[in-house]
């Protein structure tokens, strides 16, 4: 253990683990911890590649602007050497992007442009079509361009495969790889195809991608189904894609991406994000295919870390229909946070309108029953509140009940869908009663949330 002098020394070099509780088969699976680099995924490798690529191809210097579109991990990989170096650098990101990925990007000195991720390649609004434009429009700017970028799968065919071979004593049946910018796929395909032509390269693509019908079947359709899984996936094949090695390929869906990647968490403690649990499942399912035993080896690309509000969310991932729900066939089915399971966020009439205050931020909501032991005796909402303080913020210590709303309009758990509307339309939201006992608030997004998981 040396003492080192700069975070970007710390790249690369990342544990292999050996999967001990998963459904493996006759298969050994073996996890490269990618998530244990400094910025928390394996992009690390090609953003130190392709900026100091471009330094010793003389394509930048010191004050150069940078400019990328990223739809994954990408962005942190190019904000963490871009911030170790001194670079000015704007990120072009799809609005599906985490909220922790952003947050990030900002905080380590990133300008983030969000654009649309319901488009393809050629519109305007393509996150690669628009970062080209503002690298053209902004002068002294450098566009990075990682899928025509040659320094990005250089990082792999120099660092990720020859690590993977030597962890690996030399022994590998099959790698598991998944497909964004395509540099992974490519710099492991052709590393191997020297250094050990034997081994398998496997594709693990979400549902809705182009590429796993590419691998299968030759042919090359348009985007069927926009996807969720974050940095893998795309509608078309990015200039530095050589797919001549990979033979077979796997399309997951999402909700078994996330399902697998918390099981990962579960069974072996990694704490992975939504592309790692792509890559498990289709590393799982050709384990389970195979009759004799293999080593294989997939990546766990990035940390869960900037998925807390998505995949390692219980309500998000019951909001998008993700984990099952018991049908009740009334209004309970719309309840996404039920009192009698302790999840209704409430408070106290004589707690402090502070507490109330604090605790519609802390989990984003506007309002909040008012609950007495288990008796629903008021609401308060954020207007309430602010009529209440705006002329003396002393006020905020007074009691919730003193602003409260006692004469609640309450719904019968039994009653319609429709009957939802002429509440949300007089601008409340909806309080759900099982005769005396208070079950829980359904708003507008979650009647949305409701009628889209039905037509999924």
């Amino acid at each position: 253990m040396t003492v080192q002098h700069s975070v970007l020394e710390l790249i690369g070099h990342t544990p292999m683990l050996r999967a001990q509780r998963l459904d493996t088969g006759r298969c050994e699976l073996f996890l490269k911890l990618e998530n244990m680099n400094p910025g928390g995924s394996i992009k690390d490798r090609i953003g130190v590649s392709m900026i100091e690529g471009a330094e010793k191809a003389g394509k930048i210097k010191p004050g150069t602007t940078l400019v990328e579109g990223t739809a994954g991990n990408t962005g942190l990989g190019l904000a963490l050497v871009a911030q170790a170096k001194g670079y000015k650098l704007i990120l072009v990101v799809p609005d599906k992007m985490s909220r922790e990925k952003i947050f990030n990007l900002k905080a380590m000195g990133a300008e983030v442009v969000l654009t649309r991720s319901d488009v393809a390649k050629g519109h305007p609004e393509y996150y690669q079509d628009m970062a080209a434009r503002i690298a053209k429009e902004t002068p002294g700017a450098y566009f990075i361009n990682q899928f025509g970028n040659p320094d990005n799968p250089r990082a792999h065919i120099e660092t990720t495969g020859p690590e993977i071979l030597e962890q690996m004593d030399g022994r590998v049946d099959a790698i598991v790889v998944g497909c964004g910018s395509s540099g992974t796929m490519t710099g492991l395909s052709q590393f191997f195809a020297k250094a050990s032509p034997a081994t398998e390269i496997v594709l693990a693509d979400p549902v809705g991608s182009v590429l796993a019908q590419y691998i299968n079947e030759g042919t090359l359709s348009k985007k069927t189904a926009s996807w969720m899984v974050e940095g893998i996936g795309e509608d078309f094949l990015p200039t530095i894609s050589d797919f001549s090695h990979v033979k077979k390929a796997y399309a997951i869906s999402d909700k078994e991406s996330f399902l697998t990647a918390r099981e990962l968490l579960a069974k072996e403690g990694v704490l992975g994000g939504s592309s790692t649990g792509t890559l498990l499942a289709a590393a799982l399912r050709w384990c389970r295919e195979q009759s004799a035993p293999k080593r294989v080896v997939t990546l766990v690309c990035d940390t869960g870390n900037k998925y807390l509000s998505k995949l390692y969310n219980d309500y998000w991932m019951l909001d998008n229909g993700f984990l099952e729900r018991e049908p009740h066939g009334d209004l309970r089915d719309l309840l996404l946070r039920q009192f009698a399971k302790r999840d209704t966020v409430v408070v106290g009439p004589h707690e402090l309108l502070i507490t109330a205050y604090n605790r519609m931020k802390l989990y984003d909501v506007s309002q909040l029953p008012v609950v007495d032991g288990d008796k629903l005796v008021g609401i308060v909402d954020e207007s309430d509140v602010l009529m209440h303080v705006h002329v003396d913020q002393a006020r905020f210590r007074d009691a919730v009940e003193v602003a409260m709303i006692r004469d609640v309009q309450k719904l019968d758990v039994h009653a319609s869908v429709e009957s939802l509307l002429p509440v949300f339309e007089r601008g409340h939201v909806a309080v759900v009663m099982d005769g005396d006992a208070f079950l829980g608030l359904i708003t507008r997004i979650d009647l949305l949330n409701w009628l889209r998981r039905k037509v999924d």
